[in-house]
């Protein structure tokens, strides 16, 4: 038995389904049981957050954890009470575990101290240490999984943020989706080794995409 496992968390918001969901929708304050109207709710939630974040943290700003909570709180704060806040229930996807909830604070901590302090703000003049820099702390963010949900899309939110410190155009994340899911899922678990490469080489692809489409 691990130190998480001598707690319930079932009583937790972040623990539980809305009712009348099948198990498909986590509980939430708007009482949405559809997974289908959810994701649209989110989507546009986050179209807006993106929007206003792009206003509020500027070129030269180095980013904290304390930022990523605002901006998943900014997202997520009309729809999920467990918004900004660190998960405490433990969570994995297709059967990879992400970090134990116990351990998020301190991992953030350190990621905080790393990652964030190394990387941000993104306003390195060789793009290779560019797309490093966003590899890695995407990678990094994504593997810690800090909260209940959102994760991926936070992560991609971040590399928004410092791609325009870089200079960079809103970056179209398309090639990690659909077909091209399978290959981000692998960059993120080579990211277990600290080997960032697949992370960068999707990147390099990312930011070729979205200066054309730009």
């Amino acid at each position: 038995m691990t130190a998480d496992d001598r707690y319930d968390v079932s009583d937790l918001p972040e623990a539980q389904f809305e009712p009348g969901s099948n198990g498909l929708v986590l509980k939430n304050l708007l009482g949405i049981t559809s997974k289908h109207i959810m994701d649209e709710v989110e989507a546009r939630a986050l179209e807006q957050a993106t929007d206003v974040l792009i206003k509020a943290y500027g070129e030269t700003h180095r980013f904290t954890v304390m930022d990523l909570c605002d901006c998943h709180r900014t997202w997520f704060g009309e729809i999920y009470e467990w918004a900004g806040h660190y998960r405490r229930v433990n969570v994995s996807k297709d059967g990879f575990p992400f970090a134990a909830s116990a351990h998020v604070p301190a991992l953030m901590d350190q990621f905080e101290r790393n990652e964030l302090r190394r990387c941000t703000p993104c306003t390195f003049a060789d793009r290779a240490t560019v797309i490093r820099a966003l590899a890695e702390t995407h990678v990094e963010l994504v593997l810690i999984h800090p909260f209940r949900d959102g994760n991926g899309r936070l992560a991609r939110m971040l590399s928004t943020l410092m791609a325009l410190q870089a200079g960079l155009p809103l970056l179209d994340f398309s090639l990690m989706a659909g077909t091209g899911k399978p290959a981000y899922i692998a960059a993120i678990q080579a990211g277990l080794d600290k080997h960032y490469v697949p992370m960068e080489s999707l990147f390099g692809k990312v930011i070729e995409q979205s200066r054309l489409s730009s």
